[in-house]
């Protein structure tokens, strides 16, 4: 435990002093996010903020001291990731690029043993083996996550305060249920974030870049299964889709809107949720508190979720669907993103 809390201070504290680094170096370098038509900020900022959030993690890992074959996996795989978005943020490299750079990452994690097994039957528990489809469909969830933080990156301490909580919700049920050595990796994440938001939340003076983006998305989807993928219930399964349940609907959404819309899958545009909220006339401030909040409630879902039987679990799993398309069609993140939403003063 002693152990565990000296890794959170100093993942703590390496990303609040090393983000200060980050802005000087950012600015020295132009390695700065440039306004444009889609972004909020109107002047240039820093973007790479995410080597901080890294090295706080990292170092944070270090000092744990728990080096066995899959954490080791996890390590060497973040370097890959935060390396590939830290050379995307200088000089944008073609996104086949950085999906062959996510897949070797992946390729590590899935690796050391660390992948998706079985899903379960929530009605009658019975386990059903993936067999050679556990490798793909873990290597789709560890790239898809990463991506997916990457997606709601789009306001100042969004992604970091998502990830964040979601980190800090993945600890608490692992402190609930085990393993508690994830526990403590979940909360180095968590950690970083946190200190990460001194200088990120509105108005920020930094932003994460793809170097923290894809490389938080990343962590998060590799620590959801090392906390969760050896139990044998339906349960465990849903529980970090829940965790992360805002990036995941956001991309989601992104996706039937563009499907919708008759535009490529991977063409921006200003439809997020972030941009609905924005539309309505909610400051950045307030929009992101209110991005956290839904953050908790499903976090708070999970946790529930983890401590009763399937059968009640799966009235608050339907519960939290239909509130999130009952969400998601009064904030309109479905209708093309050139479409205006209906704002609160009007």
């Amino acid at each position: 435990m002693t152990q565990a809390f000296i890794a959170l201070s100093v993942s703590f504290l390496v990303t609040l002093l090393t983000t200060p680094l980050m802005i000087f170096i950012g600015k020295k370098c132009g390695l700065v996010d440039k306004p444009d038509a889609r972004k909020i900020h109107k002047e240039p900022i820093p973007r790479v903020g995410g080597v901080a959030i890294f090295l706080g993690f990292f170092i944070g890992c270090l000092v744990l001291g728990r080096f066995g074959e899959q954490m080791l996996a996890l390590m060497a795989a973040s370097v890959i990731i935060m390396l590939l978005g830290f050379v995307d943020d200088a000089k944008n490299i073609p996104p086949i690029a950085k999906l062959v750079g996510q897949a070797v990452a992946a390729f590590l994690v899935v690796r050391s043993g660390l992948v998706v097994e079985f899903l379960t039957n929530p009605f009658t528990g019975g386990e059903m083996s993936l067999g050679w489809l556990s490798v793909p469909l873990t290597m789709v969830w560890l790239i898809g996550m990463s991506n997916a933080v990457n997606l709601i990156d789009g306001m100042d301490g969004e992604a970091a305060g998502v990830s964040a909580i979601s980190a800090g919700m993945i600890a608490i049920i692992c402190v609930l249920q085990g393993p508690q050595s994830v526990a403590a990796v979940a909360g180095l994440l968590a950690a970083a974030c946190i200190a990460f938001l001194v200088f990120n939340f509105n108005p920020a003076k930094i932003f994460m870049g793809d170097s923290g983006s894809l490389f938080i998305g990343f962590a998060l989807a590799t620590i959801s299964i090392m906390g969760f993928s050896k139990s044998a219930t339906f349960i465990s399964v849903v529980i970090p889709i829940i965790i992360l349940g805002t990036p995941i609907m956001d991309t989601f959404f992104a996706i039937l809107r563009r499907l919708f819309s008759h535009k490529p899958v991977f063409e921006a545009d200003k439809g997020h949720m972030h941009h609905r909220l924005l539309q309505r006339g909610l400051s950045q401030k307030k929009a992101v508190l209110i991005i956290y909040a839904v953050t908790f409630l499903l976090g708070i879902a999970a946790i529930l979720m983890s401590l009763l039987t399937t059968a009640q679990a799966l009235v608050i799993l339907i519960i939290v669907i239909l509130l999130a398309s009952f969400g998601a069609d009064k904030l309109g993140v479905l209708k093309p993103s050139g479409q205006k939403v209906q704002s609160e003063k009007e």
